[in-house]
């Protein structure tokens, strides 16, 4: 059974991607990550988990 590319081309195209540095990532503020927490646990009443309906 033939194969669907040889071997020695393996990885070429990441190798010629330029290389770039991720961007930082910013938290949210403890005040901010406190309201959306409230929101989701009483307001909207969700469960923990992915399961939340």
């Amino acid at each position: 059974m033939p194969t669907h590319g040889s071997l020695s081309k393996a990885g070429k195209v990441r190798s010629q991607t330029p290389k770039i540095q991720p961007m930082r990532k910013k938290k949210p503020t403890p005040r901010f990550r406190n309201k959306r927490n409230y929101e989701k646990r009483i307001v909207m009443q969700r469960k923990a988990g992915q399961n939340w309906i």
